[in-house]
C-alpha cells in the first residue's frame, strides 16, 4: 500500500514537482496546501502518512505549522522542505520534531531518501 503524502508549499511549481517525482513510487500525494492554516485543517480530514512542509509561506510559517501539528498529533511525520537552510532553522525544525530537512532546490534522490529515512525513524 502506498504512503499518503500531504504537500504544504505556497509554490504551485514545488507541488507539481513533488507530484511528478512521487508519481511512480510507493508514495502518493493525496493533498496540497498553500499555507499553514489550510494544512492544519486538511491534516485532520485526511491524516496523511507524511507531510512535506515549506517554511516561508504567507500567514503562518512552516515552523509554527509543524509545531502546532505535532502538538495536536505527536505521531505525525513532518519533513521540512525549504530554501531557508540555516543552522538555527534546521535546529528549530529538529527541536519541534521534524523527521528531516530537504534543501531547495531538491532532486528526486534527495526527496526519496529523506522520505525513506522519515519512515525508518518511526
Amino acid at each position: 500500500m502506498s504512503k499518503r503524502i500531504m504537500v504544504v508549499d505556497d509554490s504551485r511549481i514545488v507541488q507539481l514537482q513533488l507530484q511528478k517525482i512521487l508519481s511512480d513510487t510507493d508514495y502518493q500525494v493525496v493533498a496540497c496546501c498553500q499555507n499553514g492554516e489550510d494544512a492544519l485543517e486538511m491534516y485532520d480530514k485526511i491524516t496523511p502518512d507524511l507531510v512535506t512542509m515549506d517554511i516561508l509561506m504567507p500567514g503562518m510559517d512552516g515552523l509554527e505549522t509543524a509545531r502546532l501539528l505535532l502538538q495536536a498529533h505527536p505521531d505525525a511525520r513532518v519533513l521540512m522542505v525549504s530554501s531557508l537552510a540555516y543552522d538555527d532553522t534546521i535546529n528549530e525544525a529538529n527541536d519541534i520534531g521534524a523527521k528531516g530537512f530537504v534543501y531547495k532546490p531538491f532532486d528526486r534522490d534527495q526527496i526519496l531518501q529523506s522520505m525513506q529515512k522519515a519512515f525508518a525513524d518511526a
